[in-house]
């Protein structure tokens, strides 16, 4: 009961960070948005609360944005948002749970697991939504949006969620479990 009661209290604290975050990045005009700040808090969840409270809390945070600040856009983008966030917690969430060492290499193997089956999903789900609108939605508009665009935010993540971990790790907080070759040192 206790683990249940701290998942829920950390979902809430991300998705309050999911709220303000977009804030403090949109105050930098050229890349704001392509930091991508909602993503950073889903993929923590998924990491230290589990796929359970990551699928929710990604699910949740672009409708809930949307639905108190008007962003993003709820059609199509906030909806399509909110399965890509999903994706992103349940994937990162449930493999790094069930990976074999949960280690720094370990964590970058599930980010980008977890990048990809979200872009994946965040691509079809706009293309349905798109085609829906009688408009269309093409694989340059993709690979633009879904890659070109987003690469300070991926980088920022690559950077950002690793060490955010291992402080979490080297205060106790957040267990790593490895064996002797893929130890973390320092």
């Amino acid at each position: 009961m206790k683990n249940t009661t701290n998942n829920m209290v950390l979902s809430a604290m991300f998705i309050a960070i999911g709220l303000v975050l977009p804030f403090f990045t949109g105050q930098i005009p050229q890349i704001g948005n392509m930091l991508l700040p909602m993503h950073i808090p889903v993929l923590l969840c998924g990491l230290i609360c589990g796929w359970k409270y990551g699928i929710l809390v990604g699910f949740i945070l672009p409708l809930l944005r949307h639905t108190i600040f008007g962003m993003p856009i709820l059609f199509p983008t906030g909806i399509a948002m909110a399965f890509e966030l999903a994706t992103y917690g349940f994937v990162i969430g449930f493999l790094y749970s069930h990976s074999r060492w949960q280690c720094i290499i370990s964590l970058y193997r599930c980010m980008i697991a977890s990048l990809i089956a979200g872009r994946i999903i965040w691509g079809i789900v706009m293309m349905f939504l798109v085609n829906v609108s009688s408009n269309v939605f093409t694989w340059q508009m993709f690979l633009s949006a879904a890659l070109l665009n987003a690469i300070p935010g991926i980088i920022l993540q690559f950077v950002l969620i690793p060490s955010i971990m291992l402080a979490l790790h080297k205060t106790g907080l957040v267990p790593f479990r490895s064996n002797t070759n893929y130890q973390i040192e320092g």
